[in-house]
């Protein structure tokens, strides 16, 4: 392992013994990762054997960490730190321990998505196919699950709801809106008729979405094409490609609700809707239900500079804390909640810059973008703290922002460079 601040695009240079480029495998390697984040339906899940090996094989190779994403490295060391100290408060120190364990596995994934990019900027194209086509096939699953399309395919729902290859329905519905995003990006900003292809995974995506009766999902699903769409109309700088934007967005809007109204004809999929689209549900309002925890947690973490110790907050209260803020100060002490906070806000204001960049990652990154603040006003309400892809995507933020700030510095030293050979000459 080792740290360098070199240029994006250095790669190693070796050769696999059959002759194939090392390159070519650690790409495939990467597509195959992106492609597994799909599947955590048990523990330990495929995906975090595979990328335990396959980041100990990058980092002995030369994988680098770089300075550009220094602070997605502190932020995340202080919050298992901070978590690693309240280890001894819990009452069951070995579940204890092995919950902190694997939030540093998933830190460490995080960091390898980021250097990952800002080794080489062009992977985002192996991590987009990778995490579509898994997200496409998952989201089939779950479909197939929640109509009973074959014998035991009740396996892949849970409460009525498709929850795919994923232990909860509120985490497969949001693992979904990426991939969604970044369709619904290349039909608009490119020919709808060159790529009616991409109409038939989108509408699977979209179903699956809306069959898991994630609230949390459709927020993040609604947020996240809003900030999308809202981007592409403000970086248009043709009005007559800024009018196709505009004729696009009602032709949408239509489809949406032609979708819905085909959706809700079946009758168990209108009851679940009619009892999931209310704002607030009975555990969210009762005694001790969820918001109530928020308010009497709060008032727990002023007690306790070190925390609860992890799974402790389940000592005071019937559920967890769903907010993973309130978790991030209970389970990882004053230390991790204020090392969290300050990494989801770092990550959105370095991001904003590079929304309105023309670069060949640009719709990549405004997606990444969306997603990413929809999943934070999400967190406010749900426990977002051990979602595999709620660390991906840091790791993907961190990576864009990294490759800007390598190319900016590239440029000055070009310039600095460029003086230098002017002053020589004269």
């Amino acid at each position: 392992m080792s740290v360098a601040g070199g240029h994006p695009g250095d790669v190693l240079r070796a050769h696999a013994p059959i002759g194939l480029p090392v390159k070519s495998l650690g790409n495939g390697a990467l597509w195959l990762a992106a492609f597994l984040s799909g599947f955590v339906i048990e523990e330990p899940a495929p995906y975090e054997l595979y990328m335990a090996l396959l980041c100990v094989v990058w980092l002995a190779c030369g994988l680098r960490l770089r300075r550009e994403f220094g602070p997605l490295i502190i932020c995340l060391m202080l919050f298992v730190t901070g978590g690693l100290a309240s280890v001894p408060l819990a009452n069951e120190f070995g579940e204890a321990a092995m919950y902190i364990a694997v939030t540093g596995f998933l830190a460490i994934t995080s960091i390898f998505y980021a250097a990952i990019l800002a080794d080489d900027p062009g992977r985002f194209r192996i991590i987009q196919n990778g995490y579509t086509i898994s997200a496409v096939f998952v989201s089939a699953i779950g479909i197939a699950g929640y109509f009973h399309l074959f014998p035991g395919a009740e396996y892949f729902t849970l409460y009525d709801r498709a929850r795919g290859t994923f232990q909860d329905p509120n985490v497969f519905g949001p693992f979904l809106v990426l991939p969604a995003l970044l369709l619904i990006q290349t039909l608009l900003r490119n020919s709808v008729l060159k790529n009616l292809h991409l109409l038939l995974p989108l509408t699977v995506l979209l179903l699956g979405i809306f069959l898991s009766f994630s609230r949390g999902a459709w927020g993040v699903l609604f947020a996240g094409v809003l900030v999308v769409y809202f981007l592409a109309l403000v970086t248009e700088q043709s009005n007559r490609r800024r009018t196709r934007l505009v004729m696009l967005g009602i032709a949408g809007v239509l489809a949406v609700f032609a979708l819905l109204a085909a959706a809700l004809s079946i009758d168990t999929v209108a009851a679940m809707f009619e009892q999931r689209a209310r704002l607030v549900q009975d555990y969210d309002s009762s005694r001790l239900g969820r918001f109530a925890r928020y308010a009497l947690g709060f008032q727990l973490v002023m007690e306790h500079p070190l925390g609860l110790g992890p799974l402790g907050f389940r000592n005071y209260f019937p559920e967890d804390t769903h907010n993973v803020y309130l978790k991030g100060f209970t389970t990882y002490g004053w230390l991790g909640g204020t090392a969290y906070i300050a990494l989801a806000l770092w990550t959105v204001c370095a991001m904003v810059p590079l929304l309105f960049k023309s670069r060949p990652w640009t719709a990549f990154t405004q997606s990444v973008f969306a997603v990413l603040v929809a999943h934070l006003i999400l967190s406010a309400i749900i426990d977002t703290d051990r979602w595999r892809h709620m660390y991906m995507l840091y790791g993907l933020a961190w990576g864009m922002i990294a490759t800007d700030r390598i190319e900016r510095r590239r440029f000055r030293l070009s310039g600095i460079n460029y003086q230098k050979g002017r002053a020589s000459a004269d």
